[in-house]
């Protein structure tokens, strides 16, 4: 589907990854916002709610019901259980929709009800949703209409870890997963640990072993390997508004050298544009991919414990939302991935 100026609506624009996608849109060669939703803000201008898009997105924010009828392609960018009924809408009127949440992220209800408490509302509408992860799932994902765009977590760790496991090389079980995300991960509402009183000057793990995270990266990752993968993801909150960082542990698999590792991760991520794998001795920092669509990753091996680390960093409301959103989007519409993707992440 090739178009040269995309008409794209925004559900939810107000939140951090709806204010995000603005952004970057407003800066997509292909792609011009032609309307904007929001419950909280309805007829709010957006630079009303965000200072710093005064005379950039002076727009104002719509019914999120009105939005599909203006639009070529609809981001939703909601909180889990909203998107199922606009999905079922825009499907029907023959119109693109892109989830950023997580209503069509898990294949299996049984799952998406003991995580999520939800239900499938549409079950064959969720047979006709493609989880959205390029650089893993690309050929599943043109010509479809309805895209479960992954989050911060479901995106660092997969790629961290998918070329070691489809290649056989490392163990499938006792894989730990010790992930850090910077606050905007939480969303735009207030809870007790993202006050900057309870959150500056601390580090601390959230919901061990229980984050809603852990089906999404098992399903990724299992559909790589044939084989079921149970990992451990213990995810902490970070004092800084942007970034994933996932390290991730794995056993190499006897008679494995880590030139083979290094070997496979280069074959896997050489044409991929937003993977930067890093050179040998460096590490990945979320300092060097803030507000950029890129995933950089470094590889360690600890020959004691026989044991690959895999770091894996990147922007959480880019690569781990809009950006990923958008690079879809690209996708769709048969443009270059990297199109309007492709802003040098500030040195300093």
């Amino acid at each position: 589907m090739k178009n040269e100026n995309i008409k794209v609506g925004i559900i939810g624009a107000t939140g951090y990854a709806g204010a995000e996608l603005v952004r970057l849109l407003l800066a997509h060669p292909n792609a011009t916002i032609a309307s904007i939703g929001s419950v909280s803000f309805e007829g709010k201008k957006l630079s009303e709610v965000y200072p710093a898009y005064q005379n950039l997105c002076d727009m104002v924010c719509e019914n999120n019901s009105d939005i599909a009828k203006k639009s070529d392609i609809v981001f939703a960018a909601l909180p889990h259980g909203l998107s199922q009924d606009l999905a079922y809408d825009c499907y029907s009127s023959g119109k693109i929709f892109i989830d950023l949440g997580a209503d069509f992220r898990l294949e299996d209800e049984d799952e998406y009800k003991q995580w999520y408490n939800g239900e499938f509302k549409h079950k064959a509408l969720h047979k006709e949703a493609a989880y959205g992860l390029p650089e893993l799932n690309r050929a599943s994902i043109a010509g479809k209409k309805i895209i479960a765009n992954p989050g911060c977590y479901t995106t660092c760790v997969p790629l961290g870890l998918a070329p070691a496991l489809k290649n056989g090389l490392v163990e499938q079980s006792g894989i730990i997963c010790d992930c850090k995300s910077g606050v905007t991960g939480a969303g735009r509402g207030l809870s007790q640990n993202t006050h900057f009183a309870e959150l500056n000057e601390g580090l601390a793990p959230y919901k061990v072993a229980t984050h809603r995270h852990t089906p999404e990266i098992e399903q990724t990752l299992s559909k790589l390997c044939g084989d079921k993968i149970t990992l451990t993801f213990v995810p902490h909150l970070l004092p800084v508004n942007r970034g994933i960082l996932a390290t991730c542990y794995s056993k190499v698999k006897s008679g494995v050298t880590f030139e083979q590792i290094c070997t496979a991760y280069e074959e896997a991520y050489k044409n991929e544009f937003f993977v930067r794998l890093l050179a040998p001795g460096k590490c990945a920092d979320i300092h060097n991919v803030r507000y950029s669509n890129f995933c950089d990753i470094s590889l360690h091996f600890d020959e004691r414990t026989n044991t690959l680390i895999t770091v894996s960093a990147l922007d959480n409301m880019v690569k781990g939302a809009a950006g990923q959103a958008i690079q879809n989007m690209n996708i769709l519409f048969d443009l270059p991935e990297e199109t309007g993707l492709t802003a040098t992440p500030p040195a300093f």
